[in-house]
């Protein structure tokens, strides 16, 4: 079986033969994964109406389990995003009812952020939404095959996740 990849590979062979470019095999692919799984994350939240940045938001306070809540700080570790940018986002999801403000109690000056319960409600169908997308990707191969290709990326990016940026 034969894909883009292959035909763009052949090509660079031809052209630069002093060239190794079998990186391309690998990582052309997960470029163009990585672009087909953007396109069905946004064909999953769109009945929802719900941005990926919003997505990552509620499914972190989601995966804290009850109360659902955590501080801005620990927003910002998880989304992997400035504290300017999380204050926007925080202010945009209370504006559409999806988490709330609370104080902090163990911090007088600190707030929380907490799932409203419509919050939850889009979390989980938004979830429940992007593991079928993400499944149909993932249907030509066997559960070994998955868990073979899980284990070589988990390999590939561990040491990006285990560096201080």
């Amino acid at each position: 079986m034969e894909d883009e990849v292959d035909r763009l590979v052949a090509a660079w062979r031809r052209e630069r033969p002093d060239l190794d470019v079998e990186p391309l095999e690998v990582l052309s692919r997960v470029s163009r994964l990585a672009r087909h799984l953007d396109r069905a994350r946004r064909l999953a939240f769109a009945e929802l109406h719900l941005e990926t940045w919003e997505f990552d938001v509620l499914t972190a306070l989601r995966r804290a389990g009850q109360p659902y809540q955590l501080s801005p700080g620990q927003l910002l570790t998880q989304t992997l995003v400035t504290s300017g940018t999380m204050t926007n986002r925080i202010d945009r999801l209370t504006k559409k009812n999806l988490v709330e403000r609370l104080p902090d109690p163990s911090d007088r000056r600190g707030v929380l952020v907490r799932l409203t319960p419509s919050g939850r409600e889009v979390a989980d169908a938004a979830l429940a939404g992007l593991l079928a997308q993400e499944r149909s990707l993932l249907s030509e191969l066997s559960r070994t095959q998955r868990q073979d290709l899980a284990d070589l990326l988990r390999q590939l990016t561990a040491p990006f996740d285990n560096t201080p940026n």
